[in-house]
């Protein structure tokens, strides 16, 4: 069986065990609490994994992993959607379920893709809406051009299971997850994109001194009750130019 690596995710991962495959081991981790000042996402995640709750994220990951369960994205990816969009740059909260469990496709950023997959359904539908709404066309599924800008991609669950969609939601994952959006609202003028059921439920952890703007989930299912029309690009980029900040390219290409 592949060793699971944790190269790249390792210097979050303090209390791994040492025996575990190739992990690389950290001698040192600093702990935070969400009552000192986060100054940046290191700050946040350091603290977190040091908590009783992490260590059961970690166990189960572990165990899935002995099992000989496949886990989506790579661990190196976890903390993709922290490391590409900074906590001092972020402007935009997108919020997703959980990654693809299709091999391949989990790249770490809420409904994005690797470049070589093919468009799942929900992202072709967000495109028509972008689209329509602000006119660029994408055919590009790696939304990584959009996490530079400052759009923060974030699943729920960081980790899936193959083929076992919600497989990782109940290990501990929407702790966390749940506390990194409580504190990037805290900092004001954020811009909430909340789309379906179990995005909507996340707003009770916003404040009203942000930006929410909900509509239906853009899977084929239920896009035509509420996504298709709801300009939430167009309008993310007009609350942006109003706060006096650059707004989002949405073309990918």
């Amino acid at each position: 069986m592949k060793a699971f690596s944790f190269k790249g995710f390792s210097k979050y991962m303090c209390c791994f065990p040492q025996s575990y495959p190739q992990f690389l081991w950290i001698k040192k981790c600093v702990i935070f609490d969400l009552m000192n000042e986060i100054k940046n996402w290191d700050d946040f995640i350091g603290g977190e994994t040091k908590k009783k709750y992490f260590q059961e994220i970690k166990s189960s990951l572990m165990s899935d992993h002995n099992s000989g369960k496949k886990i989506y994205p790579e661990p190196k990816n976890f903390f993709k959607a922290f490391e590409i969009c900074p906590y001092e740059k972020v402007k935009v909260i997108i919020l997703g379920q959980d990654p693809y469990h299709t091999p391949g496709a989990a790249n770490g950023l809420a409904f994005s893709v690797n470049n070589n997959q093919k468009l799942p359904p929900s992202l072709k539908n967000i495109f028509k809406e972008i689209e329509t709404d602000v006119g660029v066309r994408n055919k590009s599924g790696d939304l990584t051009r959009w996490a530079k800008q400052g759009v923060l991609l974030l699943n729920s669950s960081l980790s899936v299971i193959e083929g076992m969609p919600s497989s990782h939601s109940k290990i501990g994952w929407e702790k966390f997850t749940d506390k990194a959006v409580h504190l990037i609202q805290k900092k004001k003028n954020k811009i909430f994109l909340l789309w379906g059921n179990f995005a909507k439920q996340k707003r009770e952890l916003i404040t009203d001194e942000n930006y929410i703007l909900e509509a239906s989930h853009p899977s084929p299912f239920s896009a035509s009750n509420g996504f298709f029309g709801c300009k939430h690009f167009s309008q993310t980029n007009s609350i942006l130019t109003k706060l006096g900040l650059d707004p989002i390219d949405w073309s990918l290409e």
